[in-house]
């Protein structure tokens, strides 16, 4: 098997800023760069139209692209009906702004997909989904909803009960294994029809977990970010670990994405560790193995 993908790095891994964290991207090899657009430098009302120009025109001069811009909001995803609009319409500029910068994919978490269907949740994240689903494939575009809160054949029926593809998948293997012990390589073939983008990581499960306390659930303790890197870290109920040292059987993973004929960016995500430049070095290393 021979790998034709494209190799991306999350800007946001180096914890050096944008501008800095495309530099180090350039220099370890990788083709393009995915970017938190959330708040901050990157906030969609902070980049003015001359700033998104000047961004673009930097990243190309550098020989990169941009593989995804990351728009998770946080908090419950679109669990919560009342918080919905305000959120809906951030992921929209979210997504405006991709589309100035050179991408049509934003990844997002929408919160964990209740198994009953009759909940109101599931009804308002079916909800907000429709609404940026058929925002998104106005203008051919995805939001693409990261694997992991969920098994990837429950996630498959949610995505089913929309009318477009506009809300699709980032699929990352680790979330998976770490999280649900669901296995990756049934979850390429499950979610085949609506996988835009990747993430190439690495990890394993150490208990069993339940996903409502690692990525939070409406009327239950949220979880920050900031905890979920910090369980990742120290290895409780799961380690997020550098690529080829966890439990994803990349050779498979990489074979079931050939496949089913993804040709899209293997992205690099290092959310943990002392050095993530070391480990997302040695990350595309690893992954320019199989080409």
């Amino acid at each position: 098997m021979k790998l034709t993908n494209k190799i991306g790095v999350m800007v946001d891994s180096f914890g050096i800023g944008v501008k800095e964290g495309l530099l180090k991207a350039k220099a370890i090899g990788a083709d393009g760069v995915q970017i938190y657009a959330v708040s901050g430098e990157m906030d969609p009302a902070a980049m003015t139209p001359a700033k998104r120009r000047e961004l673009r025109a930097y990243i190309e001069d550098l020989g990169l692209e941009i593989s995804a811009l990351c728009g998770d909001l946080g908090g419950h995803g679109f669990q919560d009906g009342a918080a919905n609009p305000a959120k809906v319409e951030k992921s929209k500029r979210i997504l405006d702004l991709a589309l100035d910068l050179g991408t049509n994919i934003v990844t997002t978490h929408i919160g964990i997909v209740p198994d009953d269907t009759s909940e109101i949740i599931y009804a308002d994240l079916q909800q907000a989904c429709e609404e940026l689903g058929q925002y998104a494939t106005a203008s051919g575009a995805y939001f693409a909803i990261e694997t992991g809160p969920e098994r990837a054949s429950h996630l498959r029926a949610f995505l089913d009960t929309l009318s477009s593809k506009g809300v699709s998948v980032n699929f990352d293997p680790a979330n998976m294994v770490m999280v649900t012990g669901d296995d990756p390589v049934q979850g390429v073939y499950t979610l085949k029809d609506y996988i835009v983008h990747t993430h190439v990581k690495d990890g394993k499960r150490l208990r069993v977990v339940d996903p409502k306390q690692v990525y939070g659930y409406l009327g239950y303790d949220r979880m920050s970010h900031e905890k979920i890197a910090e369980m990742a870290s120290e290895g409780a109920d799961f380690a997020e670990l550098p690529l080829g040292q966890g439990e994803v059987k990349f050779d498979a993973y990489f074979a079931a994405l050939k496949d089913i004929g993804y040709t899209g960016y293997l992205t690099i995500e290092r959310e943990v560790g002392d050095d993530p430049e070391a480990d997302i070095k040695l990350a595309v290393d690893y992954i320019n193995r199989f080409k």
